[in-house]
């Protein structure tokens, strides 16, 4: 075989395909994975309204305007005013970047902390026994009770709601990155690279891990949509962020002893979360159906 010839077989087959090939593997993921897709495009798109907060027509949040306080929606103020006058709309808006804050950062702690103890309980009994009953202990406390208890002895900051929903979430994560390392540690190829002397630090790293991604990232998706749900409960009582800073949970808070003649102040906030929410978890359950070969029915 000539050396032409080996360079082209060495050529990944993804940068030989033609653009209408591509174009078709992403038209039948997308037909075979409608949830995720939707999802994506709904998550995407409250990124893109955090992040061009300033630029949608928006006002300073926190901006007090007493001479048109409690104004209905109209052309100058679209979802009306609050107590103190402020924009409610543009409260909203700047409320996504809480929200998306908090949910990615709980998401992307919880499944570390959670992935390192899975893993060491997986692989040792002794760290096992002791991990997993502290594990046990906290899951005994519902997530939103642990999260109160923990804002009460720390100071009202996105920093610290982030790291109180983020001790009462990894457990879960921890319970199901220990699971799938028990499975792993069974299986020929793990026994195999053992057999030959591999280190075990390179198993985990090799071995493990990848395996895990898939599972680890489904459920990250579903604790970012829970933590979003939590700040803004944490908010809505008055233990999470504080009440100058535009989550959505402030928002309804501020608006709920107006509800029965100004339900807008809680309406619009309450949407953009529901919405939120509902786009994490349908691209969970995407990500779900098209991770697992068996829900996927294919290999």
């Amino acid at each position: 075989m000539s050396t032409t010839t080996v360079e082209a077989a060495a050529v990944p087959l993804a940068d030989v395909l033609p653009p209408v090939v591509r174009r078709g593997r992403v038209r039948t993921f997308l037909r075979r994975h409608p949830t995720a897709a939707l999802g994506g495009v709904l998550v995407a798109l409250m990124i893109l309204i955090a992040i061009f907060a300033p630029w949608l027509g928006t006002v300073n949040p926190i901006a007090i305007d007493p001479i048109h306080r409690l104004a209905d929606p109209s052309g100058l103020h679209w979802f009306g005013t609050d107590m103190l006058g402020r924009d409610v709309y543009s409260r909203t808006i700047y409320g996504a970047r809480i929200s998306l804050l908090v949910g990615f950062s709980v998401a992307i702690c919880a499944s570390a902390a959670g992935t390192v103890i899975g893993v060491a309980s997986g692989f040792s009994r002794l760290l096992d026994a002791v991990l997993m009953r502290i594990m046990d202990g906290l899951m005994s406390i519902p997530p939103i009770l642990l999260a109160i208890a923990l804002m009460a002895l720390t100071q009202a900051s996105v920093k610290n709601v982030i790291f109180a929903i983020s001790v009462s979430e990894f457990p879960r994560i921890s319970r199901l990155v220990r699971g799938i390392v028990l499975s792993l540690r069974e299986q020929p190829f793990v026994e195999a690279a053992i057999a030959s002397g591999t280190r075990m630090p390179r198993i985990v790293w090799r071995h493990i891990l990848p395996n895990t991604m898939a599972a680890l990232l489904v459920q990250a998706t579903f604790t970012c949509a829970s933590a979003m749900i939590v700040e803004a409960i944490l908010s809505f009582i008055g233990a999470g962020t504080p009440p100058i800073v535009p989550s959505w949970g402030n928002i309804m808070a501020e608006g709920r002893a107006l509800w029965e003649i100004k339900p807008y102040i809680v309406f619009f906030p309450a949407v953009f979360l529901s919405v939120t929410v509902l786009a994490v978890n349908l691209l969970g359950d995407g990500l779900r159906d098209a991770l697992d070969p068996r829900l996927a029915k294919r290999l």
